[in-house]
Parts: C-alpha cells; sequence; structure tokens
C-alpha cells in the first residue's frame, strides 16, 4: 500500500519567510560545499539569518559511487574549509554503522529463515 497518501494533497506552496540562495564550491578533486545563502522574497540577501554550509564528497566503491553528505558546523567559508575533513570522516563513519547494521540484520534474517523447523503434514 502507498504510504504517500493521495498525491493531490501534497502542499507545495513556498515558505517565503525560509528562503535561500545556493551557492557552489569545489576543488574539482574531493570537497564539494554548498552555501545556502538566506535571502528575503524580493532576492535580496538576508543579514539577519546565517549561512548554512553543507559539504559533500563521494568515494568509489565496487558498487559504484557512495555520497558522503553532512550539515558543516561553520558561519563562513572558511570555517567550512576547516570543518569539511572531519565532518566528512564522520558521515563515512556513519555510512559504515549503518552498513554494518544491515548487513547483521540481514544475517539474523537469514539464519531465522534457516533454522525454521518444516514438519510434514502441517
Amino acid at each position: 500500500m502507498n504510504n504517500l497518501g493521495n498525491p493531490r494533497d501534497i502542499d507545495f506552496k513556498i515558505d517565503k519567510n525560509n528562503l535561500y540562495r545556493e551557492e557552489s564550491i569545489t576543488d574539482l578533486k574531493v570537497a564539494s560545499i554548498r552555501r545556502l545563502v538566506p535571502v528575503r522574497a524580493d532576492g535580496s540577501d538576508d543579514a539577519g539569518r546565517t549561512p548554512i554550509f553543507v559539504g559533500s564528497t563521494q568515494l568509489m566503491t565496487p558498487e559504484g559511487p557512495l555520497p558522503i553528505q553532512s550539515k558543516l558546523e561553520a558561519k563562513t567559508l572558511a570555517e567550512a574549509f576547516e570543518e569539511f575533513p572531519n565532518a566528512m570522516r564522520q558521515a563515512l563513519d556513519e555510512v559504515i554503522a549503518q552498513i554494518q547494521q544491515m548487513q547483521q540484520q540481514q544475517q539474523t534474517d537469514r539464519r531465522n529463515q534457516e533454522s525454521r523447523i518444516i514438519v510434514p503434514g502441517r
């Protein structure tokens, strides 16, 4: 069954008090940093709010690229550069932990499937 409900019930109204302009900064090697600059509904910068920085990178695996992303606790681009390596390491550790948890769950499910006793005639 579809958990999304009726697609016609989706509210597509724009929150005009929470607008950002997106800028992308990259070193063309490892780092990609998105700076979300707060703006007003007329497009002018909103100096009353702090920009948001999001770092991302991707690692090549045998199954293909693995995207890694994390919000950077930074108020300036220079701070975002400093925060990037540690944030990516932490995000990678979280992804690895999630993968290990999924693998353990799959092994448990497999053991449970294999351990079922089949009684003829039931």
